[in-house]
């Protein structure tokens, strides 16, 4: 078993949002309108790197409901994202472990989406051997009951992974051509010259790889799993849902496997989602990801959570670390 690496916070408590008392009254009247009943009691959700409110709400009847809402003024994007989402959601196929869409509604200058409430909780890390069987039993599911996409999804204009692949998913490229600072020291031995034309092979493999599949989460990662008090898990936030395939999405969940030193390369291996896939299809990914995360840390966005610099180097180390150690990379001397 390797050493375990934790990240330098929580999961669980990354989030920083609005209140509901600070949303405008305007909203909170429509909402509860909406619910049928006054709102008795908030639950803020504390996971998460938007600024959007997100939060679970139970009326005075007995209700409950998990809400996103953002302004339409101040934060466009995520109203187009709650929207996006909330297509999505609908015509996912029935009995999947996912949130449903109960309404939407627009009032005071915001977006607001109520989706139904899962008890569930983050899981923690290290991760225990129950949560990850249990997310990675749920995950073949899903990945399943998508292999072939329902036709109602693709028409709300699925992107393709292997598109997005090449525009996003390119940054070593970009630091090989000095378009890019290099992301601080490197961790191979012989520095960032003896990796960079290999980084940018492999992340060049990815959009390829990705022109196959069915469709894909596009954004798996810890904090978008709940596990309920049964053990059930629970697969949420699908803005990003693409066409490509499913092994892509298990590469960096996996990233906290291997975090938590675990044999992430026999979770890979073994999991459903990869027959079929290109022998190397791990290697690129994890050039992808690394290369995108660790670049990516210091120009994360102003409306975001303060905590997504540290998610993006803790996700971009480990991303290039299990790379380093599946390709045999020599280490510097300590």
């Amino acid at each position: 078993m390797r050493a375990v690496s934790l990240p330098p916070m929580s999961y669980a408590v990354t989030a920083e949002r609005p209140s509901w008392a600070d949303l405008p009254a305007g909203l909170r009247g429509a909402v509860a309108t909406r619910l049928g009943a006054p709102v008795r009691s908030v639950r803020v959700a504390s996971a998460g790197f938007t600024r959007g409110f997100a939060g679970v709400l139970e009326t005075a009847d007995g209700g409950r409901v998990f809400v996103k809402a953002a302004s339409t003024a101040d934060q466009p994007h995520l109203v187009s994202w709650y929207a996006r989402e909330a297509a999505i959601l609908d015509r996912l196929p029935a009995g999947l472990p996912v949130p449903r869409p109960r309404w939407t509604l627009e009032a005071a200058g915001w977006f607001a989406l109520g989706l139904t409430a899962v008890d569930g909780r983050v899981p923690e890390l290290p991760w225990s051997a129950a949560d990850l069987t249990a997310t990675l039993a749920g995950y073949a599911e899903v990945a399943a009951a998508l292999a072939v996409p329902p036709a109602d999804l693709v028409a709300v204009g699925l992107p393709r992974l292997a598109d997005l692949a090449y525009e996003d998913l390119t940054w070593w490229r970009e630091v090989a051509t000095g378009r890019e600072a290099r992301p601080g020291p490197c961790p191979v031995a012989g520095g960032w010259e003896e990796i960079l034309p290999e980084l940018v092979r492999l992340e060049s493999l990815l959009p390829g790889y990705a022109l196959t599949g069915g469709l894909a989460h596009g954004d798996l990662r810890l904090d978008n799993v709940l596990v309920d008090r049964s053990g059930r898990a629970w697969f949420c936030d699908w803005t990003w849902l693409c066409q490509g395939p499913a092994w892509f999405d298990l590469a960096g969940l996996l990233l906290t496997a291997y975090g938590s030193g675990l044999d992430a390369d026999a979770l890979f291996a073994d999991h459903p989602v990869t027959a079929g896939a290109p022998p190397d299809a791990l290697d690129a990914t994890l050039a992808a990801l690394s290369g995108y995360y660790l670049t990516g840390a210091n120009a994360a966005p102003g409306t975001a959570s303060p905590h997504i610099r540290a998610h993006r180097l803790f996700s971009g180390g480990l991303a290039l670390d299990w790379l380093a150690d599946r390709r045999g990379w020599p280490r510097p001397a300590r």
